[in-house]
């Protein structure tokens, strides 16, 4: 006989009082539903993760606890953000469950796509990343940025999957495997494919938000975008070392030129040859400093080891 895992959702949320008492009725029975078809164990759980909203997601979710048993809820102390609200999430469950499934609050994720991703699963995949397949739903400026990340992420040697965000099933096995790193700055959608295990992708497309509004603007994305290439890549310091070879021979040359035009006799005095030269250069000096200073911050942090997050209430 077939052993039924037992699946944990695992839902983030900020600020979610408008959405959260419609979506949470969508994962309920998408629970019942696979629990009723003999998917997944009847024990399965769905674990909302409030991220020290401001609003009334905590009552909600407290509400929900009492209502229903396959509701459980865990209250962080403050706002950590959503990569270490997730996490905190994923730790809670990796020892009550067989299997995470990790997806937003707002409903645009797939809930059909997790049929497929335990499907996966029981193949003997560990990691099931769900994947967009297409972003027609996003404007113009988020597709464009959200695909170059991904192409420039690539570039600088990081491991990631291209257009995965945070929709994926990790096994209890690899999540044993994931609570042993010990990054303070933390990207998850680098970072689990750093574990290794067998793992696979599932194809869904992502819906319009149902209600409230997008916590995820543009500068929140940008500042993602720009933790993820610090915390996964060297390269951009590898790439300042070899902007500052490349400045310095022009530089050379330039001596060396205005030397021979010296002795030639033939030197005029141009300001604005020269402030040109000195603002490119100091560009490029303040540019450099810019980046190295994000990876002494980051080092900085590291090196304190401050607890990713402080749960403040526990409703399991």
């Amino acid at each position: 006989m077939e052993l039924k895992p037992i699946l944990w959702m695992i839902i983030p949320c900020y600020n979610e009082q408008n959405v959260l008492p419609v979506t949470c009725e969508m994962f309920l029975g998408k629970i019942n539903d696979l629990a009723a078809k003999g998917v997944i164990s009847d024990d399965s759980r769905i674990l909302f993760v409030n991220d020290g909203s401001s609003d009334d997601t905590w009552s909600i979710i407290r509400e929900l606890t009492l209502r229903d048993t396959h509701f459980k809820g865990l209250s962080l102390s403050r706002n950590y953000g959503h990569q270490n609200a997730l996490f905190a999430g994923l730790m809670e469950a990796k020892d009550s469950c067989d299997i995470t499934i990790s997806l937003d609050c707002d409903g645009q994720d797939d809930i059909d796509a997790i049929d497929r991703m335990i499907s996966s699963y029981k193949e003997g995949y560990e990691v099931v990343y769900g994947v967009r397949s297409k972003r027609d739903k996003d404007g113009f400026i988020k597709r464009t940025t959200a695909e170059a990340f991904y192409r420039l992420m690539k570039i600088l040697g990081a491991e990631i999957v291209f257009n995965h965000a945070d929709y994926r099933l990790i096994s209890s096995r690899a999540l044993d495997e994931f609570s042993k790193f010990g990054e303070v700055n933390l990207f998850l959608r680098g970072l689990v494919p750093m574990v290794g295990f067998r793992s696979t992708t599932v194809l869904y497309e992502r819906k319009a938000r149902i209600a409230g509004e997008s916590h995820y603007p543009l500068r929140k994305m940008l500042s993602l975008a720009f933790d993820g290439i610090t915390s996964l890549s060297v390269r951009p310091i590898r790439l300042v070392s070899v902007l500052g070879f490349i400045i310095s021979f022009i530089s050379f040359l330039g001596v060396v030129w205005a030397i021979i035009q010296a002795f030639r006799g033939q030197t005029v005095s141009g300001w604005a040859s020269m402030t040109c030269i000195i603002c490119f250069v100091s560009g490029c000096q303040m540019l450099c400093l810019g980046i190295i200073g994000e990876y002494v911050g980051k080092i900085y942090l590291e090196t304190k080891k401050r607890p990713r997050f402080i749960v403040d209430e526990r409703l399991i």
